[in-house]
Protein backbone atom coordinates (compact mmCIF):
# COMPACT_ATOMS: atom_id res chain seq x y z
CA UNK A 1 0.00 0.00 0.00
CA UNK A 2 0.75 3.63 -0.96
CA UNK A 3 1.32 5.97 2.02
CA UNK A 4 0.83 8.68 -0.48
CA UNK A 5 -2.70 10.87 -0.21
CA UNK A 6 -3.62 14.53 -0.78
CA UNK A 7 -4.73 14.82 2.74
CA UNK A 8 -4.12 13.60 5.79
CA UNK A 9 -6.05 14.58 9.35
CA UNK A 10 -3.76 15.37 12.36
CA UNK A 11 -6.15 13.38 14.55
CA UNK A 12 -6.07 10.17 12.19
CA UNK A 13 -5.29 6.87 13.70
CA UNK A 14 -3.33 4.20 11.54
CA UNK A 15 -4.58 0.78 11.58
CA UNK A 16 -3.51 -2.46 10.28
CA UNK A 17 -4.26 -2.88 6.73
CA UNK A 18 -2.57 -6.12 5.97
CA UNK A 19 -5.48 -8.17 5.23
CA UNK A 20 -9.17 -7.70 6.03
CA UNK A 21 -8.86 -9.41 9.67
CA UNK A 22 -6.05 -7.62 11.06
CA UNK A 23 -8.01 -4.32 9.98
CA UNK A 24 -10.88 -5.01 11.91
CA UNK A 25 -8.77 -6.32 15.18
CA UNK A 26 -7.06 -3.15 14.53
CA UNK A 27 -10.30 -1.05 15.21
CA UNK A 28 -11.11 -3.60 17.77
CA UNK A 29 -8.37 -3.08 19.79
CA UNK A 30 -8.93 0.10 20.71
CA UNK A 31 -11.14 -0.44 22.95
CA UNK A 32 -10.71 -3.83 23.97
CA UNK A 33 -12.08 -3.13 27.12
CA UNK A 34 -15.62 -3.15 26.15
CA UNK A 35 -15.23 -7.36 24.59
CA UNK A 36 -13.57 -8.29 27.74
CA UNK A 37 -16.35 -6.54 30.09
CA UNK A 38 -18.91 -8.48 27.78
CA UNK A 39 -16.95 -11.69 27.71
CA UNK A 40 -17.44 -11.53 31.37
CA UNK A 41 -20.75 -10.31 31.45
CA UNK A 42 -21.91 -13.03 28.72
CA UNK A 43 -19.91 -15.91 31.86
CA UNK A 44 -21.91 -14.51 34.30
CA UNK A 45 -25.61 -14.53 32.38
CA UNK A 46 -25.43 -17.90 31.37
CA UNK A 47 -23.73 -19.05 35.08
CA UNK A 48 -26.90 -17.05 36.00
CA UNK A 49 -29.37 -18.95 33.62
CA UNK A 50 -27.84 -22.79 34.20
CA UNK A 51 -27.94 -21.96 37.70
CA UNK A 52 -31.70 -21.17 37.31
CA UNK A 53 -32.04 -24.51 35.84
CA UNK A 54 -30.17 -26.49 38.33
CA UNK A 55 -32.33 -25.00 41.11
CA UNK A 56 -35.19 -26.07 39.56
CA UNK A 57 -34.30 -29.33 39.81
CA UNK A 58 -33.02 -29.18 43.02
CA UNK A 59 -36.73 -27.74 43.97
CA UNK A 60 -37.92 -30.68 42.13
CA UNK A 61 -35.81 -32.98 44.21
CA UNK A 62 -37.02 -31.36 47.38
CA UNK A 63 -40.98 -31.75 46.50
CA UNK A 64 -40.59 -35.63 45.98
CA UNK A 65 -39.16 -35.99 49.22
CA UNK A 66 -41.98 -37.43 51.83
CA UNK A 67 -40.10 -35.36 54.42
CA UNK A 68 -39.80 -32.16 52.78
CA UNK A 69 -40.04 -28.56 54.74
CA UNK A 70 -41.24 -25.19 53.79
CA UNK A 71 -37.84 -23.81 54.57
CA UNK A 72 -35.96 -25.74 52.03
CA UNK A 73 -38.38 -24.82 49.54
CA UNK A 74 -38.08 -21.59 50.30
CA UNK A 75 -34.38 -21.51 49.94
CA UNK A 76 -34.34 -23.36 46.69
CA UNK A 77 -37.43 -20.71 45.60
CA UNK A 78 -34.94 -17.42 46.46
CA UNK A 79 -31.40 -18.94 45.43
CA UNK A 80 -33.64 -19.25 41.70
CA UNK A 81 -34.82 -15.22 41.74
CA UNK A 82 -31.46 -14.32 42.93
CA UNK A 83 -29.70 -16.16 39.97
CA UNK A 84 -32.39 -15.04 37.98
CA UNK A 85 -32.03 -11.96 38.93
CA UNK A 86 -27.85 -11.61 38.11
CA UNK A 87 -29.16 -13.29 34.35
CA UNK A 88 -31.27 -10.24 33.90
CA UNK A 89 -28.46 -7.48 34.91
CA UNK A 90 -25.73 -9.31 33.28
CA UNK A 91 -27.73 -9.77 29.85
CA UNK A 92 -28.06 -5.95 30.02
CA UNK A 93 -24.58 -5.47 30.35
CA UNK A 94 -23.19 -7.70 27.85
CA UNK A 95 -25.33 -6.52 25.62
CA UNK A 96 -24.88 -2.87 25.71
CA UNK A 97 -20.88 -3.48 26.09
CA UNK A 98 -21.39 -4.88 22.10
CA UNK A 99 -23.61 -2.16 20.91
CA UNK A 100 -21.12 0.31 22.62
CA UNK A 101 -18.31 -1.49 20.87
CA UNK A 102 -19.72 -1.72 17.71
CA UNK A 103 -21.40 1.79 17.08
CA UNK A 104 -17.64 2.89 17.68
CA UNK A 105 -16.08 0.71 14.72
CA UNK A 106 -18.98 1.91 12.71
CA UNK A 107 -18.36 5.77 13.31
CA UNK A 108 -14.25 4.95 13.10
CA UNK A 109 -14.06 2.67 9.72
CA UNK A 110 -16.80 5.31 8.18
CA UNK A 111 -14.49 8.28 9.57
CA UNK A 112 -11.68 6.58 7.97
CA UNK A 113 -12.98 5.28 4.74
CA UNK A 114 -14.56 9.26 4.18
CA UNK A 115 -10.87 10.67 5.21
CA UNK A 116 -9.50 7.96 1.90
CA UNK A 117 -11.56 8.79 0.00
CA UNK A 118 -10.52 13.22 0.32
CA UNK A 119 -6.86 11.72 0.20
CA UNK A 120 -7.59 9.85 -3.41
CA UNK A 121 -6.67 11.33 -6.63
CA UNK A 122 -8.89 12.89 -8.78
CA UNK A 123 -7.93 10.18 -11.30
CA UNK A 124 -9.09 7.96 -8.87
CA UNK A 125 -12.64 9.78 -8.45
CA UNK A 126 -12.90 9.63 -12.20
CA UNK A 127 -12.95 6.26 -12.41
CA UNK A 128 -14.97 5.30 -9.32
CA UNK A 129 -18.39 4.81 -9.36
CA UNK A 130 -19.92 7.01 -6.60
CA UNK A 131 -23.05 4.93 -6.05
CA UNK A 132 -20.49 2.07 -5.49
CA UNK A 133 -18.19 4.59 -3.05
CA UNK A 134 -21.49 5.70 -1.20
CA UNK A 135 -22.60 1.61 -0.55
CA UNK A 136 -19.28 1.28 0.72
CA UNK A 137 -19.38 4.12 3.15
CA UNK A 138 -23.21 3.58 4.25
CA UNK A 139 -24.25 0.10 4.04
CA UNK A 140 -20.98 -1.61 3.92
CA UNK A 141 -19.62 0.14 6.56
CA UNK A 142 -23.00 -0.43 8.64
CA UNK A 143 -22.48 -4.13 8.17
CA UNK A 144 -19.45 -4.06 10.41
CA UNK A 145 -21.69 -2.80 13.10
CA UNK A 146 -24.03 -5.58 12.76
CA UNK A 147 -20.63 -7.71 12.35
CA UNK A 148 -20.13 -7.25 15.97
CA UNK A 149 -24.02 -6.22 17.22
CA UNK A 150 -25.73 -8.81 17.61
CA UNK A 151 -23.18 -10.71 14.99
CA UNK A 152 -20.20 -11.15 17.09
CA UNK A 153 -22.23 -10.55 20.44
CA UNK A 154 -24.77 -13.72 19.67
CA UNK A 155 -21.17 -15.87 18.92
CA UNK A 156 -19.63 -15.10 22.32
CA UNK A 157 -22.84 -16.05 23.93
CA UNK A 158 -23.74 -18.93 21.96
CA UNK A 159 -20.22 -20.35 23.17
CA UNK A 160 -21.21 -19.69 26.73
CA UNK A 161 -24.38 -20.34 26.39
CA UNK A 162 -22.52 -24.38 25.54
CA UNK A 163 -19.74 -24.43 27.82
CA UNK A 164 -21.14 -22.86 30.82
CA UNK A 165 -24.53 -25.40 30.44
CA UNK A 166 -21.77 -28.43 29.96
CA UNK A 167 -20.07 -27.43 32.97
CA UNK A 168 -23.25 -27.43 34.78
CA UNK A 169 -24.14 -31.03 33.17
CA UNK A 170 -20.16 -32.42 34.27
CA UNK A 171 -21.15 -31.08 38.26
CA UNK A 172 -24.07 -33.26 38.03
CA UNK A 173 -22.87 -36.36 37.07
CA UNK A 174 -20.24 -36.67 34.08
CA UNK A 175 -21.97 -39.71 32.31
CA UNK A 176 -24.62 -37.14 31.46
CA UNK A 177 -22.25 -35.81 28.98
CA UNK A 178 -21.90 -38.40 26.10
CA UNK A 179 -24.88 -36.89 24.29
CA UNK A 180 -24.64 -33.45 24.38
CA UNK A 181 -20.52 -33.76 23.61
CA UNK A 182 -21.42 -35.61 20.32
CA UNK A 183 -23.68 -32.77 19.38
CA UNK A 184 -22.00 -30.11 20.33
CA UNK A 185 -18.89 -31.85 17.30
CA UNK A 186 -21.56 -32.02 14.96
CA UNK A 187 -22.59 -28.50 15.62
CA UNK A 188 -19.25 -27.31 14.92
CA UNK A 189 -18.49 -29.54 11.77
CA UNK A 190 -21.71 -28.21 10.14
CA UNK A 191 -21.05 -24.84 10.91
CA UNK A 192 -17.98 -24.75 9.47
CA UNK A 193 -19.15 -26.08 6.16
CA UNK A 194 -21.83 -23.81 6.20
CA UNK A 195 -18.97 -20.67 6.58
CA UNK A 196 -16.96 -22.20 3.54
CA UNK A 197 -19.84 -22.15 1.56
CA UNK A 198 -21.62 -19.09 2.60
CA UNK A 199 -18.56 -17.18 2.16
CA UNK A 200 -18.16 -16.61 -1.77
CA UNK A 201 -21.85 -15.82 -1.91
CA UNK A 202 -22.02 -12.70 0.89
CA UNK A 203 -18.76 -11.47 -1.48
CA UNK A 204 -20.92 -11.74 -4.64
CA UNK A 205 -24.05 -9.72 -2.32
CA UNK A 206 -22.29 -7.09 -1.44
CA UNK A 207 -20.74 -6.23 -5.02
CA UNK A 208 -24.37 -6.76 -6.23
CA UNK A 209 -25.78 -3.93 -3.83
CA UNK A 210 -22.46 -2.00 -5.25
CA UNK A 211 -23.49 -2.32 -8.35
CA UNK A 212 -27.52 -1.50 -7.89
CA UNK A 213 -26.29 1.64 -5.65
CA UNK A 214 -23.92 3.13 -8.04
CA UNK A 215 -27.11 2.45 -11.19
CA UNK A 216 -29.10 4.33 -9.11
CA UNK A 217 -26.68 6.87 -8.08
CA UNK A 218 -26.17 7.16 -12.22
CA UNK A 219 -29.77 7.33 -13.43
CA UNK A 220 -31.06 10.28 -10.51
CA UNK A 221 -27.77 12.47 -11.35
CA UNK A 222 -28.63 12.04 -14.93
CA UNK A 223 -33.02 12.33 -14.89
CA UNK A 224 -33.20 15.19 -16.60
CA UNK A 225 -31.29 13.29 -19.57
CA UNK A 226 -32.91 10.36 -19.38
CA UNK A 227 -36.28 11.86 -19.07
CA UNK A 228 -35.21 14.25 -22.38
CA UNK A 229 -33.91 10.96 -24.29
CA UNK A 230 -37.06 9.01 -23.06
CA UNK A 231 -34.58 6.42 -21.36
CA UNK A 232 -37.27 5.54 -18.53
CA UNK A 233 -38.06 2.43 -19.69
CA UNK A 234 -34.40 1.26 -20.02
CA UNK A 235 -32.88 2.81 -16.96
CA UNK A 236 -35.60 0.97 -15.41
CA UNK A 237 -35.16 -2.50 -17.35
CA UNK A 238 -31.44 -2.24 -15.99
CA UNK A 239 -32.26 -1.23 -12.55
CA UNK A 240 -34.68 -4.32 -12.24
CA UNK A 241 -32.21 -6.59 -13.37
CA UNK A 242 -29.52 -5.78 -10.72
CA UNK A 243 -32.09 -5.68 -8.01
CA UNK A 244 -32.72 -9.19 -9.52
CA UNK A 245 -29.14 -9.99 -9.13
CA UNK A 246 -29.18 -9.02 -5.18
CA UNK A 247 -32.86 -10.94 -4.97
CA UNK A 248 -31.48 -14.13 -6.57
CA UNK A 249 -28.24 -14.08 -4.16
CA UNK A 250 -30.22 -13.62 -1.25
CA UNK A 251 -32.51 -16.62 -1.90
CA UNK A 252 -28.92 -18.48 -2.63
CA UNK A 253 -28.40 -17.68 0.87
CA UNK A 254 -31.70 -18.97 1.87
CA UNK A 255 -31.18 -22.07 0.05
CA UNK A 256 -28.03 -22.51 2.02
CA UNK A 257 -29.36 -22.03 5.46
CA UNK A 258 -32.14 -24.48 4.73
CA UNK A 259 -29.62 -27.11 3.77
CA UNK A 260 -28.29 -27.47 7.43
CA UNK A 261 -31.67 -28.38 9.19
CA UNK A 262 -29.68 -27.24 12.93
CA UNK A 263 -33.09 -27.29 15.07
CA UNK A 264 -34.14 -30.82 13.60
CA UNK A 265 -30.44 -32.28 14.42
CA UNK A 266 -31.12 -30.69 18.07
CA UNK A 267 -34.52 -32.43 17.98
CA UNK A 268 -33.02 -35.76 17.75
CA UNK A 269 -29.94 -34.82 20.29
CA UNK A 270 -32.23 -33.58 22.26
CA UNK A 271 -34.58 -36.86 21.98
CA UNK A 272 -31.28 -39.20 22.73
CA UNK A 273 -30.39 -36.90 25.79
CA UNK A 274 -33.33 -37.65 26.94
CA UNK A 275 -33.31 -41.16 26.62
CA UNK A 276 -29.81 -41.30 28.61
CA UNK A 277 -30.72 -39.47 31.21
CA UNK A 278 -34.03 -41.62 31.76
CA UNK A 279 -31.90 -44.52 31.71
CA UNK A 280 -29.07 -43.39 34.28
CA UNK A 281 -32.42 -42.24 36.35
CA UNK A 282 -33.45 -45.55 36.15
CA UNK A 283 -30.23 -47.00 36.65
CA UNK A 284 -30.35 -45.11 40.13
CA UNK A 285 -27.42 -43.38 38.88
CA UNK A 286 -28.93 -39.62 39.30
CA UNK A 287 -32.11 -38.53 41.03
CA UNK A 288 -34.90 -37.08 39.11
CA UNK A 289 -34.16 -33.76 39.73
CA UNK A 290 -31.27 -34.05 38.15
CA UNK A 291 -32.88 -35.82 35.30
CA UNK A 292 -35.13 -32.93 34.94
CA UNK A 293 -31.76 -30.15 35.34
CA UNK A 294 -29.76 -32.25 32.50
CA UNK A 295 -33.16 -31.98 30.36
CA UNK A 296 -33.66 -28.11 30.73
CA UNK A 297 -29.63 -27.29 30.62
CA UNK A 298 -29.95 -29.18 27.00
CA UNK A 299 -32.44 -26.99 26.19
CA UNK A 300 -29.68 -24.39 26.63
CA UNK A 301 -27.95 -25.98 23.08
CA UNK A 302 -31.03 -24.86 21.46
CA UNK A 303 -30.02 -21.34 21.51
CA UNK A 304 -26.52 -22.23 20.13
CA UNK A 305 -28.19 -24.04 17.56
CA UNK A 306 -31.13 -21.77 16.32
CA UNK A 307 -28.68 -18.71 16.44
CA UNK A 308 -25.64 -19.81 15.19
CA UNK A 309 -26.50 -19.70 11.31
CA UNK A 310 -27.96 -16.23 11.60
CA UNK A 311 -25.21 -14.70 13.75
CA UNK A 312 -22.25 -16.57 11.50
CA UNK A 313 -24.53 -15.26 8.51
CA UNK A 314 -23.81 -12.09 9.93
CA UNK A 315 -20.17 -12.04 10.56
CA UNK A 316 -19.83 -13.44 7.07
CA UNK A 317 -21.38 -10.29 5.95
CA UNK A 318 -19.55 -7.90 7.70
CA UNK A 319 -16.34 -9.59 6.74
CA UNK A 320 -17.39 -8.73 3.08
CA UNK A 321 -18.53 -5.57 3.77
CA UNK A 322 -15.03 -5.07 5.73
CA UNK A 323 -13.22 -6.14 2.49
CA UNK A 324 -14.55 -3.83 0.97
CA UNK A 325 -14.40 -1.08 2.42
CA UNK A 326 -10.39 -1.75 2.86
CA UNK A 327 -10.23 -2.15 -0.37
CA UNK A 328 -11.42 1.16 -1.30
CA UNK A 329 -9.17 2.47 1.98
CA UNK A 330 -5.79 1.01 0.38
CA UNK A 331 -6.15 1.70 -3.26
CA UNK A 332 -2.92 3.33 -3.67
CA UNK A 333 -3.35 7.38 -5.33
CA UNK A 334 -0.28 9.21 -6.88
CA UNK A 335 -0.35 12.34 -5.59
CA UNK A 336 0.93 13.42 -2.12
CA UNK A 337 -0.14 16.82 -0.17
CA UNK A 338 3.71 16.94 0.68
CA UNK A 339 3.47 18.80 3.77
CA UNK A 340 7.15 19.38 4.08
CA UNK A 341 7.10 21.13 0.62
CA UNK A 342 7.72 24.86 -0.46
CA UNK A 343 4.88 27.23 1.15
CA UNK A 344 4.95 30.78 0.94
CA UNK A 345 2.94 33.42 -1.53
CA UNK A 346 2.62 32.29 -5.31
CA UNK A 347 4.21 35.04 -7.45
CA UNK A 348 2.19 33.51 -10.59
CA UNK A 349 4.93 32.29 -13.21
CA UNK A 350 3.81 29.37 -14.91
CA UNK A 351 5.92 27.17 -17.01
CA UNK A 352 5.31 23.56 -18.70
CA UNK A 353 8.55 22.12 -20.06
CA UNK A 354 8.07 18.87 -22.02
CA UNK A 355 4.59 17.65 -20.70
CA UNK A 356 3.01 14.58 -21.76
CA UNK A 357 -0.38 13.07 -19.57
CA UNK A 358 -2.38 9.90 -19.76
CA UNK A 359 -5.03 8.97 -17.08
CA UNK A 360 -3.55 5.63 -16.65
CA UNK A 361 -0.54 4.01 -17.03
CA UNK A 362 -0.16 2.53 -20.26
CA UNK A 363 -2.85 4.57 -22.03
CA UNK A 364 -2.40 6.97 -25.52
CA UNK A 365 -1.44 10.44 -24.01
CA UNK A 366 -3.88 12.86 -23.98
CA UNK A 367 -1.01 16.09 -24.16
CA UNK A 368 2.04 15.15 -25.94
CA UNK A 369 5.29 17.41 -25.01
CA UNK A 370 3.66 20.48 -23.74
CA UNK A 371 5.93 23.53 -23.22
CA UNK A 372 5.02 27.24 -23.04
CA UNK A 373 5.41 29.62 -20.73
CA UNK A 374 2.89 32.20 -18.60
CA UNK A 375 4.49 35.06 -17.41
CA UNK A 376 2.57 36.87 -13.53
CA UNK A 377 -0.16 38.97 -15.15
CA UNK A 378 -0.05 37.47 -18.35
CA UNK A 379 -3.57 36.56 -19.49
CA UNK A 380 -3.37 33.56 -22.25
CA UNK A 381 -6.01 31.90 -24.34
CA UNK A 382 -5.11 27.95 -25.06
CA UNK A 383 -7.60 26.86 -27.88
CA UNK A 384 -8.77 23.28 -29.62
CA UNK A 385 -10.89 21.13 -30.56
CA UNK A 386 -13.33 19.42 -28.32
CA UNK A 387 -11.53 16.31 -26.26
CA UNK A 388 -7.97 18.07 -27.35
CA UNK A 389 -7.20 18.51 -23.50
CA UNK A 390 -7.20 22.04 -22.45
CA UNK A 391 -9.26 21.42 -19.43
CA UNK A 392 -6.97 19.03 -18.28
CA UNK A 393 -4.12 21.43 -19.10
CA UNK A 394 -5.14 23.75 -16.56
CA UNK A 395 -5.57 20.89 -13.79
CA UNK A 396 -1.93 19.72 -14.35
CA UNK A 397 -1.23 22.85 -12.18
CA UNK A 398 -2.79 23.14 -8.90
CA UNK A 399 -2.43 19.23 -8.94
CA UNK A 400 -5.64 17.56 -9.56
CA UNK A 401 -3.85 15.76 -11.86
CA UNK A 402 -0.12 14.74 -12.48
CA UNK A 403 1.96 15.25 -15.29
CA UNK A 404 3.53 11.68 -16.57
CA UNK A 405 6.48 12.58 -17.64
CA UNK A 406 7.59 16.35 -18.14
CA UNK A 407 7.64 19.26 -15.46
CA UNK A 408 5.08 21.82 -14.85
CA UNK A 409 6.65 24.77 -12.48
CA UNK A 410 5.26 27.60 -10.50
CA UNK A 411 7.75 29.81 -10.01
CA UNK A 412 10.45 27.88 -11.09
CA UNK A 413 9.30 25.28 -8.88
CA UNK A 414 7.83 21.88 -9.90
CA UNK A 415 4.35 21.76 -8.41
CA UNK A 416 5.08 17.90 -6.98
CA UNK A 417 7.94 20.15 -4.67
CA UNK A 418 5.05 22.24 -3.44
CA UNK A 419 3.39 21.91 -0.26
CA UNK A 420 -0.29 20.89 -2.01
CA UNK A 421 -2.11 22.65 0.54
CA UNK A 422 -0.34 26.32 -0.32
CA UNK A 423 -0.42 25.76 -3.94
CA UNK A 424 -4.29 24.80 -4.05
CA UNK A 425 -5.52 27.79 -1.85
CA UNK A 426 -3.37 30.27 -4.30
CA UNK A 427 -5.48 28.53 -7.44
CA UNK A 428 -8.82 29.11 -8.79
CA UNK A 429 -10.82 27.25 -11.39
CA UNK A 430 -13.85 28.56 -13.07
CA UNK A 431 -15.16 25.95 -15.74
CA UNK A 432 -18.04 25.35 -17.10
CA UNK A 433 -19.65 22.26 -15.42
CA UNK A 434 -19.72 23.91 -12.38
CA UNK A 435 -20.45 21.83 -9.14
CA UNK A 436 -22.22 23.99 -6.40
CA UNK A 437 -22.94 22.31 -2.47
CA UNK A 438 -26.93 22.00 -2.01
CA UNK A 439 -26.45 24.42 0.56
CA UNK A 440 -26.60 28.32 0.52
CA UNK A 441 -25.17 30.36 -1.83
CA UNK A 442 -23.10 32.10 1.41
CA UNK A 443 -21.82 28.67 1.88
CA UNK A 444 -20.29 27.98 -1.63
CA UNK A 445 -19.20 31.57 -2.33
CA UNK A 446 -17.12 30.66 0.97
CA UNK A 447 -16.27 27.42 0.39
CA UNK A 448 -12.00 26.91 0.70
CA UNK A 449 -11.95 30.07 3.06
CA UNK A 450 -13.24 28.79 6.64
CA UNK A 451 -12.79 32.23 8.01
CA UNK A 452 -14.67 33.99 5.14
CA UNK A 453 -17.04 36.03 7.16
CA UNK A 454 -20.40 37.98 5.86
CA UNK A 455 -18.54 41.29 4.77
CA UNK A 456 -16.00 39.30 2.91
CA UNK A 457 -18.02 37.05 1.07
CA UNK A 458 -20.67 39.81 0.27
CA UNK A 459 -17.19 41.47 -1.06
CA UNK A 460 -16.63 38.72 -3.43
CA UNK A 461 -19.80 38.63 -4.63
CA UNK A 462 -19.46 41.94 -5.62
CA UNK A 463 -16.34 41.70 -7.27
CA UNK A 464 -17.78 38.47 -9.66
CA UNK A 465 -20.43 40.96 -10.09
CA UNK A 466 -23.02 38.78 -8.21
CA UNK A 467 -24.57 40.66 -5.94
CA UNK A 468 -27.04 42.49 -7.38
CA UNK A 469 -28.87 39.04 -8.74
CA UNK A 470 -28.41 37.29 -5.33
CA UNK A 471 -29.95 39.76 -2.96
CA UNK A 472 -33.17 39.24 -5.51
CA UNK A 473 -33.47 36.51 -3.96
CA UNK A 474 -35.97 36.38 -1.10
CA UNK A 475 -33.50 34.93 1.55
CA UNK A 476 -30.48 36.91 -0.24
CA UNK A 477 -27.25 34.74 0.49
CA UNK A 478 -28.71 32.32 2.66
CA UNK A 479 -30.84 31.02 -0.13
CA UNK A 480 -30.17 27.35 -0.89
CA UNK A 481 -29.12 26.94 -4.39
CA UNK A 482 -30.56 23.07 -4.70
CA UNK A 483 -28.91 19.84 -5.61
CA UNK A 484 -25.78 20.56 -7.70
CA UNK A 485 -27.33 24.44 -8.13
CA UNK A 486 -30.47 23.61 -9.40
CA UNK A 487 -32.52 26.76 -8.36
CA UNK A 488 -29.79 29.27 -10.61
CA UNK A 489 -28.90 29.34 -13.95
CA UNK A 490 -25.73 28.67 -16.14
CA UNK A 491 -24.33 32.03 -15.65
CA UNK A 492 -25.15 32.43 -12.58
CA UNK A 493 -23.39 29.59 -11.16
CA UNK A 494 -20.19 30.16 -13.11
Amino acid sequence: MSDATEFRSGEAVHYDTRSTGRWIFSHLKRYLWLPILAIAFSIANNFGYSAVQVLIGRGFDVLTRPDWVTRDLLLVAGSIVLAALVQGLTGVGRNSSFEFLAQRIERDARAELFESLLGKSQTFHSQAKAGDLMARATNDVHFLNLMFSPGLSLIIDSVFSTLVPLAMVAFINPRLLLVPSLFIVGLIITVRVYNRTLNPVTDEQREAFGELNAGLADALEGIETVKSNLGEVREGAAFARRAGRLRDLYIKVARIEGRFWPLLVFAVAWGLGFLHAAWLWHSGVISAGQAVSYMMLYNAFRFTTFISLFAFNLFQMGQSSGKRVLETIITATRLDENRLGRGGRVEGRIEFRDVFFAFNEGDKPVLKNISFTIEPGQTVAVVGRTGSGKTTLAKLVPRVFDASSGQVLVDGVDVRQWNLESLRSQTAMVEQDVFLFGKSIAFNIAFGHSKAGPDLIEAAAREAQAHDFIMGFDQGYQTPVGERGATLSGGQKQ
